[in-house]
Formats: structure tokens, C-alpha cells, sequence
């Protein structure tokens, strides 16, 4: 069973995106155990002030080092047997990606500190395993991005998904998008589903699936190419959809 820890704030964001769908089935089938905690709790003022202005100078207010480290002392104490990987939501940090979430898929503790105000004391990030950012942009607080974090680990768990091929052929898993969909009916206002879908001959089902999912990657996401190691069968679809796409 994967552990996840969360040192937040405001811990109420999280009950509803943890409590749900997936992740809320994962914990209830005893797959995961998560916790959020408010590391105000662990101030060592009377006012539980967890920031204070910086040294120097400067805009905003910085987290101090003190209640984060108090509060994962109190984690290690409570959970002396796991390895943990803490991981702080830092704009600096370095991107998420589906690469990153496979490795936090496999390990057994993971620990997300969400900031708050205009950043940290640096002591802060003595205390970490990994800075990581959700994408190239500022968000108020680290709450939304340990979210997505957690939702795109925690699907990546053995048995979380009701199907443990999804995850393994998702868009991004593959290196490549995923390739048109379709169910029932088979035509719904003049919008038929590709007769090869239909025909129940799982070879060229396969050959359709692969060179779609390829053009739609040359269409959308062109740079995942270029970082992807192509078969000699999927250089030959790459060179058929080039041409059909430009000859349309």
C-alpha cells in the first residue's frame, strides 16, 4: 500500500479531489493511505504564524523553516519503517511530467509540501528529495499541483485502475497521443465509425490504431517525435501520414 502525506494550509481543498472517483477508491479498497496535515499546527508561537518577512528585504512574506520541519519530524515518527519521498510544489521546481509520475507510482511514501505567500526560506529545501513545478506558470499555492500530482500517481498504482492496460496505453505513456476512440452506435448523424474498426480483423485493427495514434501526434504534439524511438513500421506510417497530410 502506497503512503501519501500532504503539508498544506488549507487541508479542506483537498477532501473533495482525494475523497472521489479514483483516488477515493483506492483508499477505500486499503490500495492507498492518504493524509493532509496543517503544518500551522506545528508553529512554535502563540499566534501559529507560519511566515514572516525575508532578510534583506523584498516583496510578500516567506514560509519559515520551523512548523515544516516539526511537521515531518512527526511523520518520520509516525512512520519510521517507510523510505519517503518529499517532494516540494515550488514554481522553480522542475516539471512534471508522465515520466515523473511513473517513478512516484513506484515508490512507497511520498510526501507533497505545498507553499503558500512568495516562496520559501531556502532551509526549506535541505529537508526535500525533489522541487517539482506543474507546468510554466504561478499558481496562488502548491494545493492544485499536489492534486494532479497525486491523481496522475495514484492511477498508475497496481489494480487502482479497473482495466491495468489503460494506464500503459494512455496518451504520453506510449510516447505517442492516443489515437481516435469509438463505441456504439456505429453511426450517429452521418458520422460513421472507420469500417476497419468493424471488420473484426485485429491485425489491421492494430496497424489503423498505431498509424492514427502517429498522425495524431504529428498533427498535435510534432516534439514528441523527435524524442521517440521508431520502429521500422512506425516510420513507414510516420512517412504515409507526412504525405497524406500534405497532399490534403
Amino acid at each position: 500500500m502506497m503512503k501519501i502525506d500532504v503539508l498544506t494550509l488549507f487541508p479542506r481543498m483537498f477532501e473533495g479531489p482525494l475523497g472521489e472517483s479514483i483516488i477515493g477508491k483506492a483508499v477505500d479498497r486499503n490500495l492507498l493511505e492518504i493524509n493532509v496535515s496543517n503544518f500551522r499546527d506545528h508553529s512554535d508561537n502563540k499566534h501559529q504564524t507560519v511566515d514572516d518577512y525575508p532578510y534583506g528585504g523584498g516583496a510578500g512574506m516567506l514560509l519559515k523553516v520551523q512548523p515544516i520541519f516539526d511537521n515531518l519530524e512527526k511523520i518520520r515518527e509516525q512512520n519510521p519503517e517507510t523510505k519517503k519521498r518529499i517532494i516540494l510544489l515550488d514554481p522553480a521546481g522542475k516539471p512534471f511530467n508522465q515520466t515523473m509520475a511513473e517513478e512516484f507510482s513506484q515508490e512507497e511514501h511520498l510526501v507533497f509540501i505545498c507553499g503558500h505567500y512568495e516562496g520559501y526560506d531556502e532551509r526549506i529545501r535541505s529537508l526535500v528529495t525533489d522541487e517539482v513545478s506543474l507546468g510554466d506558470y504561478v499558481l496562488t499555492g502548491g494545493e492544485l499541483g499536489a492534486m494532479v500530482m497525486i491523481d496522475a500517481t495514484v492511477r498508475l498504482l497496481p489494480d487502482v485502475l479497473g482495466n491495468n492496460t489503460s494506464a500503459e496505453t494512455d496518451s504520453h505513456s506510449t510516447g505517442l497521443l492516443e489515437q481516435p476512440q469509438y463505441t456504439r452506435p456505429a453511426v450517429f448523424n452521418d458520422m460513421a465509425v472507420p469500417e476497419v474498426l468493424t471488420n473484426g480483423n485485429h491485425k489491421l485493427i492494430a496497424e489503423w490504431q498505431l498509424k492514427e495514434s502517429i498522425r495524431r501526434t504529428y498533427l498535435r504534439r510534432p516534439d514528441m517525435l523527435e524524442k521517440l524511438e521508431m520502429t521500422a513500421e512506425m516510420e513507414r506510417f510516420l512517412q504515409e501520414v507526412i504525405e497524406e497530410e500534405t497532399a490534403d
